[in-house]
């Protein structure tokens, strides 16, 4: 059996978990930042957002756990915690979403060059993932930009558009920590 440890996917998805949690960090301090201007739906977005990311990355935890294979947990990439205005910070995580979506794509191309059927299935949640968190903060970005700085207005949005409860997804991943059945 080839050393599945050194294949190009395990070893990705070992830095995508170190992307997850730098994206939950990132995610929390634009939630500070929201806060602090008094913008408690964005704020509340973001904070949502922040314990998303993190369950993404400890449900690759679980996938590298189940498959017997070696988790590490490292230090995170560079947080900006500081932004220009509401829009500049949206249109931040924005771009990291984007660049997310890059990352993930890159795993899957990995796990099926590498013919890891596996990993192949298991990252297909995320990619999914991936499009709604992409179009989503894309709104989100449209909105400020059509507000015309009336931040009201995208508070309102946020608060009404935005709070739709989430669809239940049962091919949903397991996450690294959750209570065992």
């Amino acid at each position: 059996m080839p050393d599945t440890d050194a294949q190009p996917f395990p070893r990705l998805l070992r830095a995508q978990i170190r992307h997850g949690f730098t994206a939950a960090q990132q995610y929390l301090a634009a939630a500070v930042y929201f806060d602090s201007n008094r913008l408690p739906q964005l704020a509340k977005h973001c904070y949502d957002k922040s314990g998303e990311q993190r369950g993404h990355a400890l449900r690759m935890v679980q996938y590298l756990l189940d498959r017997d294979l070696d988790v590490q947990i490292a230090g995170l990439d560079e947080i900006q915690s500081t932004f220009e205005s509401p829009g500049a910070a949206i249109a931040f995580l924005l771009e990291t979403e984007q660049n997310r979506s890059k990352q993930i794509s890159g795993l899957a191309r990995a796990a099926r060059e590498s013919n890891d059927y596996l990993g192949e299935r298991f990252i297909q949640w995320f990619l999914k993932e991936q499009v709604e968190d992409v179009a989503r903060m894309t709104t989100v970005l449209a909105v400020i930009e059509r507000s015309a700085g009336n931040l009201f207005d995208v508070e309102d949005f946020l608060a009404r558009e935005l709070r739709a409860p989430r669809r239940i997804d049962n091919a949903t991943p397991r996450m690294a920590g959750a209570a065992k059945n």
